[in-house]
């Protein structure tokens, strides 16, 4: 078990003030400063003496160093000698944790500690959906590590030196948005870290904007750049967003600086009904700015109109849905973040091409001659090119039969040199009956090869056979009319239970 220090047991001791141990250790808080004053002016006669050091169990400390040593160290200094005479040295602990969270090693300077800060804020900032832990983390490291003074501090003793009051408090009292905002150019460091932390109202996040913007498959094929105009609010230039001559506002009396107001009315006996709207008077801001005072150019509102026009840029390949983003072109507001202006892309329908991913589909209809003894035709793609579709004399085409051309289909997003297929949809059309004679007939069976069935069938006795007639039949009414027939069975069958009719019943004995 440790034994008490010496200092530990004076200042036990000091609770009763009239004990010589008190009186002893009150002296030694009046004479510490006079002896370092001692040491700085001898310090300035001899500039390069070096003075006594502090022995301790565990470090040899130089009071002053070399004289002549830097404000930014003494403070350093003072502090180690203040622990050691009073019973206590500060203990070793982790001095790489900082260096770890910005990603820096510990040799690093303060240009580069600046560089690992501001891509390591940017990325995990709580507005741009990054961890509120991680980034309060980034900013005590970097608000220590930009320190000379507390950044000696930590190498030497690591963090616990730095809680237990070594460079000017341990915790830091300045929000690490302040941080974030002083380094983006909110403001200098005023004040230096550690000193009173400045209140900071965070700004919520504006509304986005979506539109839909409707395109055809040739201007997705072929990419196109649309200029549409929109009309939008912007701060007031002349008041900068105060929407007052002189920048101050009040209190809306009517909200009482809530922007909401609460009426209650009694609809009936015992029955209160209260309801919420935005307040008239202040519409909804919660301020209120006297007529005087007022901006003239905006009325008081803070914000103006602002009309201008927009370059949407489709590339070649995109996807039906697909966003175009305009980050921070929505409506600007006091105290907002200003959302985006979203645009999204809505493929509209083409009388001859269907497009599946990066595949278009076409239909073509054949007559029976053309499947059967070969077809051209000339297809007009989407960028205006002729392509010759053929087949040689005997190649077949099948009814429902599909044949693709490599490299003719949609261009990929980001690869427009990269295109998919062309896929043909064959439709085979047969003549319609009474064209073939009984002789024209003969001839086509006497060209194409006949099958086994016939054969078959006429070597049979037909005498034993049953003659039928075909029909023709609409699939579509067929169906309908048995869905019909079927639910008038169904009522049918509701109707015979009558309701005095007596149910025989089965009883168990």
């Amino acid at each position: 078990m440790d034994r008490p220090s010496k200092a530990t047991k004076q200042a036990t001791s000091c609770r009763s003030p009239s004990s010589s141990a008190c009186r002893l250790y009150t002296q030694s808080l009046y004479t510490l400063p006079l002896i370092l004053g001692i040491f700085h002016f001898h310090s300035l006669a001899n500039p390069n003496r070096q003075i006594p050091t502090v022995s301790s169990s565990t470090d040899q400390i130089p009071l002053l160093g070399t004289y002549g040593v830097s404000s930014s160290k003494l403070g350093f200094r003072l502090f180690s000698i203040t622990f050691i005479m009073f019973g206590r040295v500060p203990k070793k602990s982790d001095n790489s944790k900082y260096y770890e969270v910005l990603g820096v090693p510990q040799t690093a300077t303060q240009d580069e500690l600046k560089k690992a800060y501001r891509k390591a804020a940017i990325k995990n900032h709580p507005d741009k959906g990054g961890d509120p832990e991680k980034f309060k983390e980034l900013s005590q490291a970097y608000e220590v590590l930009s320190d000379p003074e507390k950044r000696e501090i930590y190498d030497e003793y690591g963090e616990d030196a730095l809680k237990e009051g070594m460079g000017g408090g341990g915790s830091s009292s300045e929000s690490p948005f302040d941080i974030f905002e002083q380094f983006f150019g909110g403001g200098g460091f005023g004040g230096g870290f550690g000193g009173g932390g400045s209140s900071r109202t965070r700004k919520k996040q504006g509304e986005d904007v979506k539109q839909v913007l409707k395109v055809s498959l040739e201007e997705v094929y072929n990419g196109v750049t649309k200029k549409l105009s929109l009309s939008r609010n912007i701060l007031c230039k002349k008041c900068k967003g105060k929407g007052s001559k002189s920048g101050a506002s009040s209190r809306c009396f009517g909200c009482q600086g809530s922007g909401m107001r609460v009426t209650t009315r009694q609809i009936a006996p015992g029955m209160i009904q209260q309801m919420q709207h935005v307040c008239p008077e202040c519409r909804g801001s919660g301020e209120s700015i006297s007529e005087r005072d007022r901006c003239q150019q905006c009325k008081g509102k803070k914000v103006t109109q602002e009309k201008r026009v927009l370059e949407v840029h489709v590339e070649k390949g995109m996807q039906n849905g697909q966003k175009i983003v305009f980050e921070g072109q929505a409506d600007e507001a006091p105290d907002t973040v200003t959302g985006d202006i979203i645009f999204v892309l809505q493929l509209k329908e083409h009388p001859k091409f269907k497009r599946k991913q990066d595949d278009l589909y076409v239909e073509h209809n054949l007559t029976l001659t053309e499947a059967l003894c070969g077809f051209q035709f000339v297809l007009t793609h989407l960028d205006g090119r002729q392509l010759l579709i053929k087949t040689n004399p005997g190649q077949v085409i099948k009814p429902d039969q599909y044949k693709g051309i490599n490299d003719e289909g949609m261009p990929q997003h980001g690869r427009p040199f990269m295109k998919g297929k062309l896929v043909i949809h064959f439709n085979v059309s047969f003549p319609e009956t009474g064209v073939l004679t009984t002789e024209k007939c003969k001839i086509v069976e006497t060209i194409l090869p006949s099958s086994g069935a016939s054969t078959s069938s006429s070597a049979m006795s037909l005498d034993e056979c049953e003659e039928t007639i075909l029909h023709d039949v609409n699939m579509e009414e067929e169906m309908r009319r048995k869905e019909y027939q079927r639910q008038q069975e169904a009522y049918d069958e509701d109707d015979d239970d009558e309701p005095g009719m007596q149910r025989v019943g089965c009883n168990q004995q």
